[in-house]
């Protein structure tokens, strides 16, 4: 039987990542004590890897495809055919940033001021080639964890990944340049992307994965409405094309269904039942493909 082996995030992403997949219809099962995952499509074969090596092993062929962040493809240089892109992080659907950070009392304004000074990161690949695009020298440390607390004590400043913010401002530091936005990718190396089947069962995947996270964001509504209040109720009825209208067994009424972002639907259901709309029905989606 033909598999596609497949790395997926172990660590921050590694939550969110199986629950993308859930609701693309995969269900994947994982065991604290093993990498190997468990996934009811006997074609794919899974396991857990840190993000930070998943671009190389997948372009080294050790893996056909992988999810890893861009900034993590651009700090290996790793040459994979990048399948598509997938919006989320840690604690949302948003992308998250590679920023450069000192103290808040730091006399740096910017990276012009970092000349011939020491930066610590685990990006080291990634803010040197920042540092030589702004034509600044600067000395640049690998580092194992715990960045936050070097900067203004053992280095000048960072290079860190953040989604919010919080963790920085909460060491007392200041975001001074934000270097990129970084979304997780699905990536694939040249010589699996060349194998027919194999294209497609990724591209199939791409396919769902994009479908669950475009649903992220989506619910679906549908309701009962008498036909004197049905054109009001469809001027302010916002959809994906047009609501779907079908006639009901009772004369007059129709049911109409819609699908609508999901922050719209707390202001539109009191609106859409001040205008008559019955059976109001908010459900949520799985896929939008």
């Amino acid at each position: 039987m033909n598999k596609i082996k497949l790395a997926l995030p172990k660590g921050s992403l590694q939550e969110t990542t199986l629950s993308i997949f859930k609701n693309a219809g995969f269900e994947i099962y994982s065991n604290s004590r093993s990498y190997y995952l468990s996934i009811d499509d006997p074609e794919i074969e899974c396991v857990l890897l840190r993000t930070q090596e998943i671009p190389r092993y997948v372009e080294l062929g050790a893996f056909d495809a992988g999810i890893a962040g861009k900034d993590w493809i651009i700090e290996n240089n790793s040459k994979v055919i990048e399948v598509c892109e997938l919006t989320y992080s840690k604690l949302g659907f948003r992308p998250v940033k590679i920023v450069l950070a000192v103290p808040e009392k730091s006399d740096i304004k910017s990276v012009k001021d970092l000349e011939n000074k020491i930066i610590a990161t685990e990006l080291v690949n990634l803010t040197k080639r920042y540092l030589i695009k702004n034509k600044v020298k600067a000395k640049v440390e690998f580092s194992y964890g715990a960045t936050e607390i070097k900067a203004g004590k053992l280095v000048d400043a960072i290079v860190e990944i953040t989604e919010t913010g919080t963790t920085l401002y909460s060491h007392n530091l200041k975001i001074i340049d934000v270097i990129m936005e970084s979304t997780p990718r699905l990536i694939v190396n040249k010589v699996s992307w060349k194998d027919k089947w194999k294209r497609e069962k990724i591209e199939n995947i791409a396919l769902l994965l994009k479908g669950a996270l475009q649903a992220e964001n989506k619910v679906g509504l549908k309701m009962n409405v008498e036909k004197r209040n049905l054109e009001r109720i469809l001027k302010i009825l916002p959809a994906m094309k047009k609501p779907t209208i079908s006639t009901l067994t009772e004369k007059n009424w129709y049911a109409v269904e819609t699908i609508i972002d999901k922050n719209k639907a707390k202001e539109l259901i009191p609106k859409l039942k001040k205008l008559g709309a019955q059976g109001i029905v908010e459900y949520p989606l799985n896929k939008v493909v």
